[in-house]
């Protein structure tokens, strides 16, 4: 007779099992639309880079113009490696930080709202961009991403370097080379 523990047990290891199988498309459909967002954001104060200084202006931000082209530039590349998986951890710093200095500067009182009236803080424009680059930092891209493709392949030749019994630089080494059959 199978026990309640044993049933629960594989209740939970067929959702985990499941979970892991969604868990990817998932990442890829964040990094899609926040990475397709992000770029369509850059790329709207670079094509607008006067108007976009005043709001900088406005709000306090030192060197106006200078930070339009940095954020500007910053989220239409990071956005774009973002939205194709490539380096994303890594990329997810500055959209983070980019993230931050909105929060400072155009929404501080949804930033100050965290601790006495938290959803206005959650509703802020920033917040699905700056929880999306935390969730991509954390857990990766997932496998459906260049990123995976790569992490992929170097797994792939490690795998086949051991079964080999090489190492994987004399393995790739000896791809290098050209064999004389003879």
């Amino acid at each position: 007779m199978i026990s309640v523990k044993q049933i629960a047990r594989r209740g939970y290891q067929a959702e985990i099992r499941a979970l892991e199988y969604v868990k990817h498309p998932f990442l890829l459909l964040l990094r899609l639309y926040f990475g397709y967002a992000f770029m369509s954001a850059g790329l709207g104060k670079l094509l607008n880079v006067e108007t976009h200084t005043g709001f900088f202006r406005d709000w306090g931000i030192p060197l106006p113009t200078l930070s339009v082209y940095a954020a500007g530039t910053t989220e239409t590349v990071c956005g774009f490696l973002l939205l194709v998986g490539f380096a994303s951890r890594i990329i997810t710093i500055p959209l983070i930080a980019t993230m931050l200095v909105a929060y400072l500067t155009a929404h501080t009182e949804q930033l100050y709202a965290l601790w006495d009236n938290t959803p206005l803080f959650f509703k802020a424009p920033p917040f699905p961009y700056l929880f999306t680059c935390l969730v991509v930092l954390l857990f990766g891209p997932g496998y459906l991403s260049i990123d995976g493709i790569i992490k992929w392949v170097l797994e792939r030749r490690k795998r086949q370097s051991q079964a080999t019994g090489g190492d994987a630089q004399t393995c790739h080494a000896s791809a290098d080379r050209p064999v004389s059959v003879g």
